[in-house]
């Protein structure tokens, strides 16, 4: 199936669409407006988040536009002056933002953007499919990180999720931290870095009604170090662990790379694995763990004999908190702020900014949320947290493998400037309160 270079048009509501259409009939579509990304809570017990999905975003904006398939659809329930406006559509505005990598809080404006109604409101489903699934994955990576204290984790979730989903969560967590993933797609897509080696299967595979388990295993093993050399990682738990680690480092020596744990009581296994490869003089052999891990699990195995970690269902689905629970709300109208009142989903009028203070250790006060354009006078340490993305329907920040790069070294700053408490895996109230200086 071939597409247009303008594609990702339909991936929107139908109901942007029709209040455009409306819009361009009494004449507001053309109003200047400001439309903001922000969550109103974070996630039950979660003391903090990271925005992810930012560049994935910017990508799919200057892409976005509808092909001649998209309108033909379109037509069939829109009028003819809105299928033409679409049939033209580019962005053309502006966009403001935290920069991919940085730490969020319940009200941060994580996005502000503007333009007309008509070019703001066709960005709804896009922008928040984007920020909502990828900041869930990078908020849950974070937790695993802090929580591996060190320890490098591999992303591999792909199989408990949506195919192209994989994609999006294997960059997500590796922005978070993550040491690679098990995803191809993501290392050809994005360039992070790809791991992996063997499962079941291929132990059972060397099985068979006249090979005792012990021979199969470590036939599958001696054929896995002959295709793969010595630095492998040999699954050892299809069977019973001990004899599989036994088996291990007869097929390879005691220069073989790891081993790996998938199943039973993990901390136990290690302790147990750990002091076998020293008496079998495979000291430099590492131990990786995987089977259902989340951030919790990776806590309690802090103080067990673990080199590092495998982590899949959890990580791609947010460990709990699937969305980010972003919204994006229009809070300005040719330059006079406007705001919900609805019942538990008020809104703060008017387009924002936010700095940041911090103590002379340089470990994060406050966050102060601001009009745009109007920085309070603060003393201190402190620094501006939103930063231009989109100019004239331009991007004007940097993207690709740099700016993964750059974004993985502001997580790892962020989290080093949280108050201990911050860091806390128990439920808790977010790592620093937010303080919002109204428009009025």
């Amino acid at each position: 199936m071939t597409t247009s270079a303008r594609c990702g048009g339909l991936l929107t509501d139908k109901y942007e669409l029709t209040m455009l259409a409306a819009a361009l009939r009494d004449g507001t579509a053309g109003r200047r407006t400001g439309f903001e990304l922000f969550a109103r809570r974070l996630p039950e017990g979660r003391r903090y988040g990271v925005v992810a999905g930012t560049d994935r975003f910017l990508g799919a904006l200057t892409s976005f536009g509808f092909d001649d398939a998209d309108l033909g659809l379109l037509s069939e329930f829109l009028d003819p002056d809105t299928v033409s406006y679409l049939r033209d559509f580019r962005f053309r505005g502006d966009v403001d933002g935290y920069a991919e990598g940085e730490l969020y809080f319940a009200g941060s404006p994580v996005l502000s953007v503007r333009a007309s109604f008509a070019e703001c409101i066709v960005l709804e489903t896009l922008l928040l499919s984007i920020f909502n699934h990828d900041t869930a994955v990078a908020s849950a990576a974070a937790r695993m990180v802090s929580a591996a204290d060190g320890r490098p984790l591999i992303e591999m979730g792909s199989r408990r999720t949506h195919e192209q989903a994989a994609v999006a969560a294997a960059r997500a967590a590796y922005l978070a931290g993550f040491a690679g993933t098990s995803n191809l797609e993501a290392h050809r897509s994005f360039g992070v870095p790809v791991l992996g080696t063997s499962a079941h299967a291929f132990t059972l595979l060397h099985a068979g009604s006249d090979v005792a388990d012990g021979d199969g295993e470590l036939a599958a093993f001696r054929a896995q170090v002959a295709a793969l050399g010595v630095g492998t990682t040999l699954l050892v738990d299809t069977y019973d662990v001990t004899t599989g680690v036994a088996n291990a480092v007869e097929a390879a020596g005691s220069r073989l790379g790891a081993v790996r744990i998938d199943s039973g009581e993990l901390a136990v296994l290690a302790h147990q694995v750990r002091e076998q490869l020293d008496r079998l003089g495979a000291t430099a052999t590492r131990i990786v763990v995987s089977g259902d891990l989340d951030e919790f699990a990776i806590a309690a195995l802090r103080a067990a004999p673990v080199d590092s970690y495998g982590v899949g269902t959890a990580v791609v689905t947010g460990s709990g908190a699937p969305a980010a629970g972003f919204v994006y709300k229009l809070v300005e109208v040719d330059g006079v702020a406007v705001h919900k009142r609805s019942a538990d989903k008020t809104s703060a009028g008017g387009c924002k900014q936010a700095l940041r203070t911090f103590r002379p250790s340089g470990t994060l006060v406050e966050e102060v949320v601001h009009p745009a354009g109007r920085p309070p006078e603060v003393s201190g340490p402190h620094r501006l947290v939103t930063v231009p993305l989109v100019r004239g329907g331009d991007v004007v920040t940097d993207t690709g493998p740099a700016a993964l790069a750059a974004a993985r070294d502001r997580v790892a700053s962020g989290l080093l400037s949280l108050p201990w408490e911050g860091l806390k895996l128990a439920r808790g109230e977010p790592a620093v309160s937010i303080r919002l200086i109204s428009s009025r």
